[in-house]
């Protein structure tokens, strides 16, 4: 199962990242009107309208296969059975305060720790 993950994972980065290098060399609307009068865009690669169909589906075959990466990780993780059941409060140890004024219940209110005020004798000579 881990290395099924992992799989899915590598095909998700690597398609997130030829997607971000697709998106970046794409044309946007304005240079396609330049192109059209004669702006030195149909001496390309894929002629004057060719590359962009070509940019833009090959973009939209990487976006569904990222979106299906992303679904197929978020299936496996959520399908992975529970560590433990029950509270986390249940395995807690249950210790009784051993002051049962109201006072005491109170947190940050400690009872004060009795003090010997008096004073000490003398030592002896």
């Amino acid at each position: 199962m881990s290395m099924l993950l992992t799989l899915i994972l590598v095909v998700q980065m690597l398609s997130a990242l030829a997607m971000i290098g697709l998106i970046l060399i794409q044309h946007g609307k304005g240079a396609d009107m330049g192109a059209a009068f004669g702006s030195g865009g149909s001496g390309s690669l894929f002629g004057a309208t060719g590359g962009a169909n070509f940019l833009s589906r090959t973009t939209a075959v990487l976006a569904a296969v990222f979106f299906v990466c992303t679904l197929l990780l978020a299936y496996f993780s959520n399908a992975r059975p529970a560590a433990t059941s029950g509270s986390v409060l249940e395995g807690a140890a249950v210790t009784a305060p051993a002051d049962n004024s109201p006072a005491a219940q109170i947190p940050g209110n400690a009872p004060a720790a009795k003090t010997d005020n008096s004073v000490p004798p003398a030592p002896a000579k």
